[in-house]
């Protein structure tokens, strides 16, 4: 039976737990370290843990981070309840007019995006959850940035007006996308929903260790994770994509969400832009290697799953082999890589004349 936990959030990119269960289950041992050092929504780091093994990562991205770690450190449904319930009294009594003249202040995407009484009760939460600190409030932020939008169409488990679920789009395609088919938000009772999605989550979740995640750039893992120095047998990622997605700019809303600022900010984290410059991302990946390399064992395995646009396979390869080579100059490829095609591209959900990747590429490599 899959764990609920697994969908707490859409993410865009994001590989499927039985691709984490393969090769966890080929190449590691139970009570092994797997990590991940692009943990994204802890796909690796879940899966890791579900089958027995102690798992960590890190991702630099405030969403990933926040669902990552939801994930690893569940809290029990109980406190889960008790601490929704406490909000939502909090809330009714809270200065509603305060709340209405906030939810006014905000751009107009907003207003179209939620309804009145939907907004106001996420402004409430976003500045009421501590979650960087509690991992109750930890695991509702992850269930709302899961919910704060998706495809209305489709299903009311959504807090938004029609949007994709991966990503969200810019504010003037959402507002004329909206208005050019007459689209309105409804209206969603918040603190329901969390009772219900946490319920859905948590209830009779099956028992297994916790994991370690960590807010952190992949180039500065070492000294993030001195514990774990030549502990880990095993990692299973998915760098960024070349040329593919920014999660800065595409996360945008979620990140609002957690405490950032209410539009797209371009280059808020990449910017040396090294997932649009061929030469500074081969370049990173390498910094980001030689980061991992204190924390691995002799002879541990490195699986990875990468693309890109506007770049071969062949190329991917070379490329890919010299900057694993450049951290760990015996490593070798245990086979040649897997490819795979990408069927259902996530962004034509929302953009049909979108672009991406065609293909992924799945090495494996013995360091």
């Amino acid at each position: 039976m899959r764990n609920h936990l697994h969908a707490i959030s859409p993410y865009f990119a994001m590989f499927p737990e039985s691709f984490v269960q393969e090769n966890v289950e080929k190449y590691s041992r139970k009570g092994d370290w797997v990590f991940d050092p692009f943990c994204g929504r802890g796909t690796t780091i879940l899966e890791s843990l579900v089958l027995g093994r102690r798992a960590a990562g890190s991702d630099i991205n405030p969403v990933a981070y926040c669902i990552s770690r939801a994930k690893a450190e569940r809290p029990k449904l109980g406190a889960v309840h008790e601490r929704i319930n406490e909000l939502e009294h909090q809330y009714r009594s809270s200065d509603q007019e305060s709340l209405e003249a906030l939810r006014k202040s905000l751009p107009e995407f907003y207003g179209r995006a939620f309804y009145p009484s939907t907004l106001r009760q996420l402004l409430f939460l976003r500045t009421s959850l501590g979650w960087s600190n509690n991992k109750v409030d930890r695991f509702l932020a992850a269930l709302v940035v899961g919910s704060l939008h998706g495809e209305m169409d489709r299903s009311q488990a959504y807090f938004s007006n029609q949007m994709p679920r991966t990503i969200c789009l810019k504010p003037a395609y959402s507002l004329r996308y909206w208005r050019e088919r007459r689209l309105f938000p409804k209206k969603r009772q918040v603190f329901t929903m969390l009772k219900d999605k946490a319920d859905f989550r948590l209830k009779d979740l099956p028992s297994y260790g916790t994991g370690l995640v960590k807010k952190s750039d992949a180039r500065e893992i070492a000294s993030q994770f001195v514990s774990l120095e030549g502990k880990v047998t095993l990692v299973v990622t998915s760098p960024p994509y070349l040329k593919v997605t920014s999660y800065e700019e595409d996360q945008w809303l979620r990140l609002w969400f957690l405490g950032g600022a209410p539009q797209p900010t371009y280059g808020m984290v990449s910017t040396d832009d090294r997932h649009v410059d061929s030469e500074k991302y081969w370049k990173f990946l390498k910094d980001a290697w030689t980061g991992l390399a204190p924390l691995l064992k002799r002879k541990a395995k490195i699986v990875i799953r990468i693309g890109g646009i506007g770049i071969d396979g062949d190329e991917i390869t070379t490329h890919l082999k010299a900057s694993i080579q450049s951290a760990f100059p015996r490593a070798h490829l245990d086979k040649p890589p897997t490819q795979t095609a990408i069927v259902r591209r996530q962004s034509l959900n929302f953009l049909p004349k979108s672009k991406g990747c065609k293909y992924e590429l799945d090495y494996v490599f013995t360091v």
